[in-house]
């Protein structure tokens, strides 16, 4: 099980995912049950949490291909991936941005896997 893990300047993870988002193509932001959340030509790929709930992590909820990708995930890096609470069931998984654990490498990676697993054809291929 993940470990807490918060950012201690939640508006600079925030800020710095933001950055990550809204460079791919298409993308928009809106509030979503209170929470920072990205979309592409309206279908959500991320959301930003800081201590949802109280559950003491700072993380990026992003999209996957689905159970066996999200099991291997927290199998393989269970400090980097958990269950986001909610969102789990429908194939998304939480990724850390607590600054003593987080790879912003790692992070932007999922962040447009994600956004490739939610955009249409025609942009899917004009990322990065």
């Amino acid at each position: 099980m993940l470990r807490a893990m918060i950012a201690s300047d939640p508006a600079a993870a925030e800020a710095r995912l933001r950055g990550l988002c809204l460079a791919l193509p298409e993308t928009g932001e809106r509030i979503s049950h209170g929470i920072p959340a990205f979309d592409v030509a309206g279908k959500m790929f991320a959301y930003y949490r800081h201590d949802h709930h109280g559950d003491g992590t700072t993380v990026v909820c992003v999209k996957t291909s689905g159970r066996d990708e999200q099991e291997f995930l927290i199998e393989a890096d269970p400090d980097t991936y958990s269950r986001p609470a909610y969102l789990w069931p429908s194939g998304w998984i939480a990724v850390t941005l607590a600054e003593d654990a987080v790879d912003w490498t790692l992070v932007e990676a999922r962040v447009l896997t994600s956004w490739r697993l939610a955009a249409p054809r025609r942009l899917a291929g004009t990322s990065r």
